[in-house]
């Protein structure tokens, strides 16, 4: 069993979703937890069902950005439970709309919480473990859309790909204090992914009527409820992830995936240099080692 008694952790924006059901598997596992969330009360009210259930956590909310908020959200861990062992960075926002139609104001909205918030988070966070001289664990939350891309989401691509870039510096930044650093994909029913037409039905069907996800799709597609994707964020935080870190690990139903970091697919020389000409007669042999964007639509059985 895994075991996080005595440990410490933060999960940003668990008022509700996945981060909610991050902190209330970290607390199942022994974890005191602090709870951060920009709703108030949804803070306050996920803080007091984990303490209900018997686990250990306060709310301090607060939008994450700003270096003032993080480095409070940290100080209150170290002032309730005296340490800081893990950080789970999952707050996020979305403004979608497609290129030619978003405003500076829906980019840097996203931009500001996904990315800033992490960045502001992190350093935060490890400041703290490296004081404490024993260690820790970061888990950032990406997502599908910044692995493959996803239309009429350029800012949260945006952020959730430069999410997974950070960890993987990070990593390497933090090895020397005992710090490992990872990314969560996660996929799961949610208020952010009930927006995706492809995936709203069973959202839908879950959330008004408690109607289970079909076999299908958590199956095939790697698409569960909030609780499929904590284990995953609870495994990292633990003594058993030690040796993992800089990897970006994808959850979601009934599907655990590791995913490759980007790579040269295909590689070509030519001697002194290519220009255009070289480059077309060339491109054909590339070509079959094209890669593919964009997250794949459900493929929904035959009724």
């Amino acid at each position: 069993m895994v075991d996080l008694s005595g440990r410490v952790a933060i999960v940003t924006g668990a008022g509700r979703g996945l981060g909610q059901a991050y902190a209330e598997a970290l607390a199942a596992a022994g974890a005191s937890v602090v709870v951060n969330d920009a709703e108030p009360d949804a803070a306050v009210e996920a803080a007091g069902k984990i303490r209900a259930a018997g686990g250990s956590a306060v709310a301090e909310p607060g939008a994450v950005g700003p270096s003032d908020v993080a480095q409070r959200i940290v100080e209150r861990a170290v002032a309730e439970f005296g340490r800081l062992d893990a950080l789970v960075t999952n707050a996020g926002i979305l403004r979608d709309r497609i290129l030619w139609n978003m405003s500076d104001e829906e980019f840097d909205a996203v931009i500001d919480v996904h990315l800033r918030g992490t960045f502001t988070c992190v350093r935060a966070a490890v400041r703290r473990m490296r004081e404490q001289g024993d260690g820790g664990r970061i888990i950032a939350v990406g997502s599908p859309a910044g692995q493959r891309g996803n239309p009429g989401q350029t800012n949260y691509s945006a952020a959730k790909a430069a999410i997974v870039g950070m960890v993987r510096t990070w990593s390497l930044e933090c090895a020397r204090a005992g710090v490992t650093v990872n990314a969560v994909i996660p996929v799961a029913a949610t208020a952010m992914t009930a927006t995706i037409p492809a995936f709203e039905p069973y959202v839908s069907a879950w959330q008004q009527y408690g109607k289970p996800l079909p076999r299908w799709l958590r199956a095939r597609e790697g698409f569960g409820l909030p609780h499929d994707a904590a284990g995953l964020v609870v495994f990292l935080a633990s003594a058993f992830s030690g040796s993992v870190t800089g990897q970006a690990i994808g959850v979601g139903g009934d599907r655990l995936a590791l995913w490759t970091h980007p790579a040269e697919v295909a590689v070509a020389y030519q001697e002194g240099g290519w220009d255009a000409e070289r480059i077309a007669e060339a491109w054909p042999a590339l070509a079959r080692y094209i890669q593919q964007v964009g997250i794949a639509p459900p493929q929904v059985p035959a009724p």
